[in-house]
């Protein structure tokens, strides 16, 4: 499994939209909050990136007594998150061996992140470890294996031979986190369409998509310029396209 030197789009990261205008409130972090009544709640956002996730949520609880930290194991991400955020705490770690206390956090999110950690047991063992007794877990992600027709697959096949060796199946994650005594539900959102080619032309161009990094210059170019060539050929055309979406709570 080779890793993610985020070092190479952390300036750019930003740029792709989908990350921005997906975000919302995190409503499974405002129904756990109804449901415990404390007077403080600590918040961990684990591989928190260029802080997207912080910046949309901090203001919309800045009426809740939450105190939000971050944890990532790039720090060239984390000078792009210290731009949005003065005010929180970022911390450089790695979610196999987190620098944080026992039972600290109430509410650990985890988003698009846990394929890129090197040893996913320890990092199971970590948030297990730093999640308090009655704590939340939260996990967003792709699921790779039920997406085989994704875009990026169909002009970069070889993103997909990288991808099958970092990420986990649902079901062992699922399997995994129950052994570690956690009570887990999980849910996995496909569909399937046809998508034009022009729409994601940028997101190649800019090769913000972590295991386009993975990939030999070599198939990158390969695959941009079949896409560029098509759209040029034809501006409208449009191939069949799958997306899943992992979602994941995990109870202590």
């Amino acid at each position: 499994m080779k890793e993610t030197d985020f070092s190479r789009i952390a300036d750019h990261y930003d740029h792709n939209r989908y990350r921005i205008d997906e975000l919302e409130k995190d409503t499974t972090l405002m129904a756990y909050m109804k449901e415990h009544k404390k007077e403080n709640f600590e918040v961990l956002d684990l591989s928190c990136g260029t802080g997207l996730y912080l910046a949309k949520q901090v203001p919309l609880f800045h009426d809740s007594h939450v105190r939000w930290t971050g944890l990532d194991a790039s720090e060239a991400m984390l000078e792009r998150a210290k731009e949005k955020l003065e005010s929180i705490q970022l911390v450089h770690g790695y979610a196999e061996n987190m620098p944080f206390e026992s039972a600290q956090f109430d509410y650990i999110m985890n988003n698009y992140s846990f394929h890129h950690y090197m040893e996913k047991e320890k990092a199971i063992d970590e948030i297990t470890r730093v999640l308090r007794v009655n704590g939340l877990y939260k996990m967003h992600n792709i699921a790779i294996h039920t997406m085989p027709k994704w875009w990026v697959y169909h002009y970069f096949p070889e993103a997909y031979e990288e991808d099958v060796q970092r990420f986990w199946h649902h079901e062992v994650i699922y399997e995994a986190l129950t052994k570690a005594g956690l009570e887990v539900q999980l849910h996995v959102d496909y569909r399937r369409e046809e998508v034009a080619v022009a729409d994601y032309l940028p997101y190649a161009v800019n090769r913000d998509i972590s295991v386009l990094t993975l990939i030999s210059d070599e198939a990158y170019e390969k695959g941009l310029n079949k896409m560029q060539q098509e759209v040029e050929k034809d501006p409208f055309l449009t191939i069949p396209h799958e997306f899943a979406e992992l979602y994941l709570t995990a109870k202590k």
